[in-house]
């Protein structure tokens, strides 16, 4: 199964190497296509002798070429990123410290989370556009060329959007292109300038950015996909540079609102809440995990983080006593479609909207879970609490129970002090009370364990040979 995180593996597994694909060789145009020249220019102004590249898995058979000639051209030393912790298009800080890296090259797509603790530079990798070609998809989509109409790239594009410019803008007065931005820029943006997702434009339409159309160039993922969820009001269309071919989005956005809303009604029912760390390196993902504990400490549920790296259904799976996650990621991998999952998954915003008695749904979705913090321009406020035998009941859309929507007091603590010790065995060893400890003692099954002293010592034998979907002296399919 893919998930926003990695792709379905079994096609990696079943892929075999030979020695045509060994010596394939690497792309030609690697200045151009990598910018070589900006990205040395980058290393030797800030004096980096530590340097770790980033890549895709569909550009890593170029990464040692890279590497090799960053090393010659900075004489700094270049380390590959084998794997990343999380998502590809997050800069993999921690991966980087694992070398001692002083700076981080991060190659392919991107979705421009701010980083929090090394420098980065963006190289998106130029993709070929057909300029011509996306310009009469864009007249023949926007006949009217009184349209006002935002066009929005995939980072990869982003070196074509000059051109495109050129070419429509003497025809479209009202047409208005994004600029790319990696990082925050200073100071609050000014009235009618628009700064999301690493874009950056300006909206001088009378009703604003509901007034606008949005037109994307790229292949339909992730990207698109939360554009079209944050701007909701806006009609899209798109042109995919593999096919050539420009479209109107049908997707029907209100039966995914619907989707979304329904999960928020989950969470609400949820007692146990597991917070999943998807993301070691987007600026603020420490506070906004405090934010949620609090949150939910308040709403009277109990909240365990989890740390599992990628999520997948199988480690989810081992967390029975969750009722459901919500997942702390980037903007682009928020959006995780939980179908196969044993649990439902849900974002920050979404979690507030089920917690937060004082929010309420506006029509506007948000991916961005900074947004959410205080001081930033959607945070909202928990109301005072209110005493149980005060709350207005409220009646589950699914369950068909009733349920209670008041928060705690913010000064109670969890548990009561002279309930949270207990003796251990016969030694009056004292231990620490846990529900889940207690729910992980009473599975037949805990894990591995090592069992030092017990295990009797034998010779290593020869093992099974292949991969575990397809071992050698097991027959083919």
């Amino acid at each position: 199964m893919a998930t926003a995180f990695s792709s379905d593996g079994e096609a990696a597994l079943r892929r075999e190497l030979g020695p045509a694909a060994a010596a394939a060789a690497p792309r030609g145009d690697l200045d151009g296509f990598y910018e070589m020249g900006r990205a040395a220019g980058f290393v030797r102004g800030g004096g980096f002798r530590k340097v770790a590249l980033q890549f895709p898995d569909d550009l890593l058979a170029d990464a040692a070429a890279v590497a090799a000639r960053m090393e010659a051209a900075t004489g700094a030393e270049m380390y590959v990123l084998g794997d990343t912790t999380y998502g590809s298009c997050c800069v993999d800080e921690v991966a980087a410290e694992h070398v001692g890296a002083e700076a981080v090259l991060h190659y392919g797509p991107a979705c421009l989370s701010p980083c929090g603790k090394l420098p980065v530079l963006h190289i998106f990798g130029q993709q070929p556009l057909d300029i011509g070609r996306c310009a009469e998809a864009f007249r023949e989509l926007y006949p009217d060329r009184q349209s006002r109409v935002v066009v929005l790239s995939d980072v990869v594009y982003a070196h074509a959007m000059g051109e495109l410019e050129q070419q429509l803008c003497p025809e479209y007065p009202n047409i208005i292109f994004s600029r790319v931005m990696c990082g925050d820029l200073p100071g609050p943006a000014p009235p009618g300038e628009v700064r999301q997702f690493g874009r950056q434009f300006l909206v001088e339409a009378p009703g604003g950015l509901q007034d606008c159309a949005m037109f994307y160039v790229g292949a339909e993922g992730l990207a698109l996909t939360s554009f079209m969820l944050t701007w909701n009001c806006c009609p899209f269309s798109s042109f995919d540079p593999a096919t050539g071919c420009g479209r109107r989005e049908t997707l029907n956005i209100n039966r995914a609102l619907m989707r979304r809303l329904y999960l928020v009604e989950r969470a609400r029912d949820a007692q146990v809440v597991g917070i999943l760390v998807g993301t070691l390196g987007v600026a603020g993902y420490l506070a906004v995990l405090q934010h949620l504990r609090e949150l939910l400490r308040r709403a009277g549920k109990r909240s365990y983080t989890l740390a599992v790296g990628k999520p997948n259904p199988a480690k989810l799976a081992n967390f029975l006593e969750v009722d459901i996650f919500v997942l702390v990621a980037c903007t682009q991998n928020s959006l995780l479609d939980s179908s196969d999952f044993y649990r439902p998954i849900v974002t920050p915003y979404e979690l507030e909207l089920a917690c937060n008695p004082a929010r309420e749904w506006t029509g506007n979705y948000l991916t961005d879970f900074r947004d959410l913090l205080p001081g930033a321009c959607a945070h909202v406020e928990l109301p005072p609490a209110v005493p149980a035998g005060e709350a207005i009941p409220d009646i589950s859309l699914i369950t068909g129970e009733m349920r209670a929507t008041h928060l705690c007091d913010p000064m109670a603590p969890l548990l009561p002090p002279s309930t949270t010790l207990a003796c251990r065995d016969q030694t009056r060893a004292l231990m620490e009370i846990s529900p889940a400890a207690s729910f992980l003692e009473s599975r037949s099954w805990r894990g591995l364990e090592q069992q030092l002293g017990q295990t009797p010592v034998s010779k290593a034998v020869q093992g099974r040979r292949g991969i575990a979907i397809a071992y050698e002296d097991e027959g083919r399919k």
